[in-house]
């Protein structure tokens, strides 16, 4: 099974993009930092290098999750679609990320309004990302020993 590494890269890059998109203060930034607690001069004080570096090694992770939950055996051929991968990328937001965010969130005392916004973020760009995987890799529909 060869990866495709320009699916690698296009999909963790995803992550970076969306948040560009979902968090511009004309989408759900201002909502976000209030929801949060955030302020522009709070965020003025993150290592963005460190913390974009490190979103990029934690996104090349989910890429490689993805790839291999969307193309285990019997999911080819009319299956190694983006459909396909979004499907798993949202199905990964709906029943990974939301449970362990909204838990986090309760003990955290989070407002639902913040999580709902991370949330729907994560859930849009994993069916991003699964898309962008399962539709630039193609394995052979067995199981290698």
């Amino acid at each position: 099974m060869e990866v495709n590494w320009l699916s690698i890269l296009l999909s963790a890059l995803t992550p970076l993009v969306m948040g560009f998109i979902w968090y511009h203060q004309k989408v759900f930034g201002t909502a976000w930092m209030s929801a949060v607690g955030m302020t522009e001069e709070k965020a003025k004080e993150a290592n963005m290098g460190l913390t974009f570096g490190l979103s990029f090694v934690m996104a090349v992770l989910l890429s490689f999750f993805l790839l291999n939950w969307n193309n285990g055996p019997g999911q080819e051929g009319i299956y190694d679609t983006f459909t396909h991968g979004a499907a798993h990328g949202a199905i990964a937001g709906v029943f990974i990320v939301m449970p362990l965010f909204i838990t986090n969130g309760l003990f955290e005392q989070q407002s639902w309004k913040g999580m709902w916004i991370n949330i729907g973020y994560w859930t849009v760009t994993l069916a991003i990302m699964g898309g962008i995987v399962d539709a630039m890799n193609h394995w052979p529909n067995e199981l290698v020993m």
